[in-house]
């Protein structure tokens, strides 16, 4: 079905905000990772797992970025096959993510700035608002102008871990998730200040992406600090290394940087 047409309606080759805002993205995880890698925060000698997310989720930037242009660009034929392809790459994302969650907190790995027991949930919690951002853009893909808002929605919830790399997150402590997640809404208030100058009215589809952000950082700390959280962890860690590492208490910092996907025991 056609949608009506409103102040939100544009000619998709005449946008080129989305397009832009993508390439802005797309640096920001960059940079961030980037930097973890100077900082010496991450190694090449990481375990296969770590390799593995790291390709597919710098993958999705690629597609992400390869999409805005498609979409504004042309040929459209090509950025819709391209859309139905990127399902199954989310789905590979999707996997590896929670491989690699699963070892972190198993191998007491998690980020000292993070509780474990948070970090267990709050992670796989972002993955699932992105897909569920993602998976109405698809049901509105008829309707390009939520189409690529939500899309957009979506792809701020995974610059959380590149701002991460970017904050102090030690000083931000206990309070550091909170701040990686509260820097992604930067993408959210651009789009909206730009849909306002120009059409003096913003778009729903942007209370969306905070609606998804808002259960990500809430829904996240009301697990971790249930019952059924607790019994989780405790599930989760049971006969491995993170055993000994207490749920909901902050790590001490090492003396030595804490390299991505490294054990305890190495």
């Amino acid at each position: 079905m056609a949608s009506i047409a409103g102040p939100f309606t544009e000619p998709a080759r005449e946008e080129r905000f989305f397009s832009t805002m993508a390439i802005v993205m797309a640096a920001v995880v960059v940079i961030g990772f980037a930097n973890q890698f100077l900082m010496g925060r991450s190694t090449f000698a990481s375990p296969l797992r770590v390799h593995a997310h790291a390709v597919l989720f710098m993958g999705w930037v690629a597609i992400f970025v390869t999409q805005a242009q498609l979409a504004t660009r042309g040929p459209i034929a090509l950025h819709r096959r391209l859309g139905w392809l990127a399902l199954g790459w989310i789905a590979a994302m999707v996997v590896a993510a929670m491989v690699v969650i699963l070892a972190m907190t198993r191998n007491g790995t998690v980020p000292f700035f993070f509780q474990p027991q948070h970090f267990l949930f709050a992670d796989p919690l972002t993955l699932v608002c992105f897909v569920a951002l993602t998976a109405l853009a698809v049901l509105k893909r008829h309707q390009t102008d939520w189409h690529a808002r939500l899309h957009f929605g979506a792809m701020a919830l995974l610059t959380g871990p590149a701002f991460g790399r970017l904050l102090p997150m030690p000083l931000l402590v206990p309070y550091a998730f909170e701040a990686a997640g509260l820097a992604t809404t930067v993408f959210l208030f651009a789009g909206m200040t730009r849909d306002w100058k120009r059409d003096r009215a913003i778009h729903p589809a942007w209370w969306f992406g905070f609606a998804g952000l808002a259960v990500n950082l809430v829904g996240a700390q009301l697990l971790a600090h249930s019952a059924i959280g607790t019994a989780v962890y405790q599930s989760v860690v049971a006969g491995h290394p993170g055993e000994r590492v207490p749920g909901l208490e902050f790590g001490t910092p090492p003396v030595t940087a804490l390299r991505t996907g490294r054990s305890l025991a190495t």
